[in-house]
């Protein structure tokens, strides 16, 4: 028979979500006695419970006008899971991405080290899974499917030393390879790049001595290693935003050696434990691709057509940068030497003319007097180089 006790148990086991009704037991079956009967044996009881979950939020709207006929994806392309050393399960990631209003994702869980799912992890995989490095992503891509998020195969390099620090290999076809070469790491880089793979240079002012970053107080040096890379076509881009670091030099590095730039989350943690719940100031790296596909993203990446947004700022290069600006604000020169500004996007904008600094928020016509002479005007908070704000001509 059940009591009192178990019942309280079964309710604490239910948690705070639990609402108890005026009659909360009710029996299967009912019994119909008098007044003097004795109690029925009840053996089995049913608690009905509110909803134990809040309801999902809506998805994070992100509107930016499409740039010379290419779409911009917004995206993040340094994600961990349990499969290395993050918190989530892959299905956790696209669900975060997704609620993030994100179009494209990179799981890069690394191939060195894995001290959860793994042969030699806290909890143990099968020899066929334990081995297999592209596992992130073949338990990630249905649900990605489902909801409509474009997910790439990659992996990250993980050396301890700097150089060479950490890479990514972004739209790999197959990470098993690369591990195999774990002892070369220049190796591992080969064989990513015969598979057509994209790679990415991690935290280059990460300051991690032993883990791959570079030494305290150190200053960031493009080294010759890297620049070894490079020339034999094994460095295409650089994260110039990582997590919560900004490498302002990068963006010079990014103009001299032709190399996309990157603004990523490395994120380890859930979103929620991170950045709170559809922060604006979360690291995105917008993609200016043909269409909304894998194929077209990796054609941009290429192409160089990527621009980092993270903290309230843009980076960016020639021509990219000022084609998104003019994509997304609209300027009208009105009477009396009025300029109307409007922002078209969900991009934060900050305009410096004639000495005067305003935001343009979204959606909202903002209107500032031009003083004679005034032929341009900064984006300051979109940089085109270090320490160089974007300088867009008037030409209305």
């Amino acid at each position: 028979m059940t009591n009192r006790r178990d019942f309280l148990k079964y309710s604490a086991l239910l948690g705070a979500g639990v609402t108890i009704p005026q009659n909360p037991l009710s029996a299967q079956k009912r019994v119909t006695r008098g007044a003097d009967a004795p109690a029925p044996e009840i053996d089995t009881f049913t608690v009905q419970a509110g909803s134990m979950r809040l309801p999902a939020p809506s998805p994070r709207q992100i509107n930016i006008p499409d740039v010379d006929g290419f779409k911009v994806l917004k995206g993040d392309f340094h994600i961990h899971t349990l499969f290395s050393d993050g918190a989530v399960m892959p299905a956790d990631r696209v669900d975060e991405a997704v609620l993030n209003g994100l179009d494209i994702i990179a799981i890069s869980d690394h191939i060195e080290y894995r001290p959860f799912f793994s042969n030699k992890g806290k909890w143990l995989l099968n020899d066929k899974d334990a081995n297999n490095y592209n596992i992130w992503y073949e338990v990630g891509k249905p649900e990605a499917d489902k909801r409509n998020l474009l997910l790439i195969n990659s992996c990250e390099i993980t050396k301890n030393s700097m150089p060479p620090g950490h890479f990514n290999a972004l739209f790999t076809t197959d990470n098993n390879p690369i591990a195999a070469a774990v002892d070369d790491w220049k190796q591992m880089l080969r064989v990513a790049a015969e598979q057509g793979a994209f790679l990415l240079w991690n935290h280059p002012g990460w300051e991690a001595p032993t883990s791959g970053g570079i030494e305290k107080g150190a200053p960031l040096r493009f080294t010759d290693a890297h620049k070894e890379a490079h020339k034999e076509g094994l460095l295409h881009g650089i994260e110039l935003f990582n997590d919560s670091e900004y490498y302002p030099v990068v963006s010079d590095w990014c103009n001299k050696y032709d190399l996309a730039v990157f603004a990523n989350s490395d994120i380890h943690p859930s979103e929620l434990n991170r950045y709170g719940l559809q922060n604006p100031l979360r690291p995105i790296t917008l993609v200016l691709a043909k269409e909304r596909t894998v194929e077209s993203a990796k054609e941009a990446f290429f192409a160089k057509r990527t621009i980092g947004w993270a903290a309230g700022a843009l980076w960016g290069r020639e021509p990219w940068l000022p084609r998104l600006f003019e994509a997304s604000v609209e300027i009208k020169a009105l009477s009396g030497g009025v300029i109307e500004f409007t922002n078209k996007s969900s991009l934060p904008v900050s305009i410096v003319m004639g000495g005067s600094l305003f935001d343009l928020p979204q959606d909202v016509k903002r209107q500032a007097f031009r003083p004679a002479g005034i032929k341009t005007l900064t984006v300051a908070n979109w940089m085109i180089g270090m320490n160089k704000p974007l300088e867009i001509a008037l030409t209305v």
